[in-house]
């Protein structure tokens, strides 16, 4: 084992030069110390991961933590704590605690359950585009189709009612906007934890046929419902999967209509869709430190001792251009095949609406292009408002015409 000496100790995030590649200074940290210190903007010094194979061995070894509340966590951003108030969530507990608690959800993500929910999302994203035809043009997608998008689709998950759909678009989107201060972010976000309180107390009197009304049935038969906990769960659910489905919608819009021989292929035989998912998965990795975890023993990684208490993040969009997983990473070819990468996780805390999510860019991209073939970005890529100062890459704005 070794101690790893490092000059200089780099921030993280960086902002990226190049909005479809991982700031080139990152890049040199795999090459030259794959296991390195970076500094959070918390201040607190934490070690970051860049080759593929040691994160993967990081994310399936015990000794590493996801409990936020054990000391020496790598909290990614300040305030996190005060935004959180949660008790530990699905995502952020260890085995054994976290198995019995994931199988009881694990069900409704497999792929029998999440086709039953395709045809409503295939209306969900034409009312959408309806939307986008009627805007005028330029248009902006994000606010428009990769937003919207994401949020109906967690509203039809859960159940949540036709009436209220408005209003929960409208919360969500305050809640993860960074075109909105802190503060009002912080209410959006109370006021979502407070629909979610009434929705289950709701759900409770008349359990209905979508995933809370069949948790709460499944609980009472096991004895009694657990009410807190399936509050939380939606709203897991909704925090987890609607900003970085939004962000893979916009991304990859962009990314096709930068490579046009890619669209091509799609637009000639909509069964490589699915191929071109998994590669905009790999390309941008939109959450980039997802699995942070905190060593609770001495630890032997890549060769280097990580002590007890010391934190880790996986620089996850590194591991998915590492050149000894990927021939030619950074080329962007929806005919890779690479299913390999890690954009939804990997061990225990895998993604549970990988399925989901992946369908979701499915019928988005096939729709989109198919009923707007001329469809264009309006603007170059400079001008784009890419938004690289938190955990999950994406775009705050896309304009488009036709």
């Amino acid at each position: 084992m070794t101690e790893v000496a490092q000059p200089q100790v780099l921030s993280w995030p960086l902002k990226r030069a190049c909005p479809f590649s991982p700031p080139s200074e990152y890049k040199a940290l795999r090459e030259e110390a794959p296991i390195s210190r970076v500094r959070l903007p918390s201040g607190m010094q934490v070690w970051a991961i860049s080759k593929l194979k040691d994160i993967r061995t990081m994310l399936t070894d015990p000794r590493f933590s996801s409990d936020r509340h054990q000391p020496g966590f790598p909290l990614i951003a300040e305030g996190v704590e005060t935004i959180s108030g949660f008790r530990a969530s699905l995502n952020e507990m260890d085995a054994p605690e976290h198995g019995p608690k994931r199988r009881e959800v694990l069900g409704e993500f497999t792929l029998k359950r999440i086709q039953t929910l395709r045809p409503r999302i295939q209306q969900i994203v034409d009312d959408q585009i309806d939307i986008v035809l009627s805007s005028g043009i330029p248009v902006d997608l994000v606010s428009t189709l990769a937003l919207p998008v994401p949020s109906l689709v967690i509203c039809e998950l859960l159940g949540v009612p036709v009436r209220d759909q408005a209003y929960f678009q409208t919360r969500t989107q305050a809640m993860i906007s960074r075109t909105f201060s802190h503060d009002q972010r912080r209410q959006a976000f109370d006021e979502l934890l407070d629909y979610f309180d009434e929705l289950v107390t709701e759900k409770e009197k008349n359990p209905a046929d979508d995933l809370i009304g069949r948790l709460i049935a499944k609980q009472r038969a096991e004895g009694g419902v657990r009410h807190r906990e399936i509050v939380e769960l939606g709203f897991l659910l909704l925090s987890a999967g609607h900003e970085t489905t939004a962000s893979m919608i916009s991304l990859g819009v962009v990314a096709l209509l930068e490579h046009p021989e890619q669209l091509a292929k799609i637009i000639a035989d909509p069964r490589k869709t699915l191929d071109a998912v998994e590669e905009i998965a790999r390309y941008f990795t939109v959450a980039e430190a997802a699995g942070a975890r905190v060593a609770t023993a001495d630890v032997e990684l890549g060769g280097v001792l990580i002590r007890k208490g010391e934190g880790v993040i996986p620089l996850s969009s590194l591991g998915d251009r590492d050149p000894d997983a990927f021939g030619n990473p950074d080329t962007f070819d929806i005919e890779r095949g690479a299913k390999n990468h890690i954009a939804f996780g990997y061990g225990i805390h895998q993604c549970l609406g990988a399925n989901l999510a992946r369908m979701q860019l499915q019928i988005v991209f096939d729709t989109l292009f198919r009923r707007i073939p001329c469809l264009h970005l309006e603007g170059s890529l400079d001008e784009m408002p890419f938004k690289d100062d938190s955990e999950v890459y994406g775009l705050h704005e896309l304009m488009v015409s036709w």
